[in-house]
């Protein structure tokens, strides 16, 4: 079964740039780097898909020192001729085992560069750090994360409902439709493995047994990278306690109720952070651009899919029996799923969300989200309830230059007309939680119509 990921258009595009480079996809492990490249493979005459945990694929770097020897050698075990270099993939996997192959990238690019060459692994981060002569400039990045909803409206064959996301502004005999596949989604969440056991089953009750693959698999291969035994054990810690902290911002010392310190804690973070298993997101005071985070204030955590975590929380089956998910866990598991939406769209660059806080011993305010539009920084919450109860984000919009806010909640889509205490008119865009991955076409439809 292939899952329709929108990162394959991004791989056309380079496969088609006049200005291409060998490419090196990242991302966290298991979420379909390589199925999607095995996927992409097909559009060429030729491939070549090594795996470099394997020893037999690890000598074409570790026995040739020469990068047109390593073409020579690759074209000849794979029966490969020479004048159909253009119309041939080279996928090097689980590249991070073999860091003279990362070096190599570079010579491919100056030495060999008709042949289409990409790069995967998991725990880039770790193995770059050590690489002397890291291909600066010579090479394209670009992001995977896990499944979004539109993605997984595909996996599902809704097709009627994909259409119907991606009409603006919505139509409201969609909506409830689109909310129930999208609850449902928030439930099972974006691991590729779980969606398709979804998809085969039609049944939640048979996922358990892939989260818990899916999360032992992390904690060994995060483990493996730590400096100590120590550091091993407070990953060890982070990732048995982590997610009950999901509902608020967190402090390195004593984390999870442990005894252990600041500088321990924070060590250990950074490193789940390279792994994209978690990460720790900061927030910023800025109301107008650049957003800048504040790495003094306390941070909060963002895992990297929400299905997992409600499986470690263990209320999926809580979850069921909602009508507004916005209660689940304290009112954090639908303002995480939007973040880890909006996070999947940045193929090109890894970006992270920003929330704002204004912390005064009088008045502290606190809005989920806030993102950058055209000259405009705009606040994001994510709650229901009615408009007034929305404080954090009037103080925004008071010392904000512009009058526009946006509010995801379980209700329809509608644009609100209102005022602060201060007196400052301002719209508010009301958008169900199912528009995440398109709120960049509502704030150009706010924008351009009021």
């Amino acid at each position: 079964m292939n899952i329709d990921r929108h990162v394959f258009r991004d791989l056309l595009k380079w496969k088609n740039s006049s200005d291409r480079k060998p490419l090196i996809l990242r991302g966290a492990r298991q979420v379909g780097k390589t199925t999607l490249i095995h996927q992409f493979a097909k559009s060429y005459k030729n491939s070549v898909l090594l795996n470099l945990e394997k020893v037999e694929d690890r000598r074409f770097f570790t026995e040739f020192e020469n990068v047109h020897t390593i073409v020579e050698a690759l074209f000849i075990s794979h029966n490969i001729i020479a004048s159909e270099k253009g119309d041939t993939i080279v996928f090097i996997d689980e590249i991070q085992e073999t860091p003279e192959a990362i070096s190599m990238l570079r010579y491919f690019y100056e030495m060999e560069p008709e042949i289409h060459v990409i790069a995967a692994g998991s725990l880039l981060e770790h193995t770059m750090r050590k690489i002397k002569s890291f291909p600066v400039g010579r090479v394209n990045m670009l992001y995977m994360f896990p499944i979004n909803f539109p993605e997984f409206l595909s996996a599902i064959k809704k097709s009627n409902a994909v259409e119907e996301l991606n009409t603006v502004p919505i139509r409201e005999v969609a909506h409830k439709t689109l909310l129930d596949l999208f609850n449902r989604y928030a439930i099972i969440g974006g691991m590729p493995e779980v969606v398709r056991k979804y998809v085969e089953t039609n049944n939640i009750a048979n996922l358990p047994p892939i989260y818990e693959s899916i999360w032992e698999t992390y904690k060994e291969d995060v483990v493996k990278y730590a400096a100590n035994n120590s550091e091993a054990r407070i990953i060890r810690h982070i990732m048995s306690t982590a997610h009950l902290g999901l509902d608020s911002r967190i402090k390195f010392q004593n984390f999870g109720n442990s005894n252990y310190r600041s500088r321990e804690v924070g060590e250990a973070f950074r490193n789940l952070d390279d792994a994209k298993v978690m990460q720790l997101i900061y927030p910023t005071t800025d109301t107008s651009p650049p957003i800048l985070p504040d790495m003094k204030k306390s941070p909060r955590l963002q895992f990297l899919d929400t299905g997992l975590i409600n499986h470690e929380l263990n209320i999926q089956a809580e979850m069921l029996a909602m009508e507004d998910l916005n209660n689940a866990y304290k009112g954090a598991i639908i303002p995480h799923l939007v973040a880890q939406e909006l996070m999947s769209l940045n193929t090109s660059k890894s970006v992270k969300p920003i929330f704002w806080v204004r912390e005064k011993n009088q008045s502290s305010a606190e809005v989920d989200l806030v993102v950058q539009f055209n000259t405009m920084v705009i606040p994001i919450e994510i709650k229901s309830g009615k408009e007034g109860k929305l404080k954090s984000l009037h103080q925004f919009i008071e010392g904000a230059p512009h009058p526009y806010a946006v509010r995801m909640y379980s209700g329809k889509f509608n644009i609100e007309k209102h005022t602060t205490r201060s007196g400052k008119t301002y719209f508010l865009m009301n958008m169900p939680y199912y528009l995440a991955t398109k709120l960049n076409e509502y704030l150009s439809y706010l924008v351009t119509n009021y």
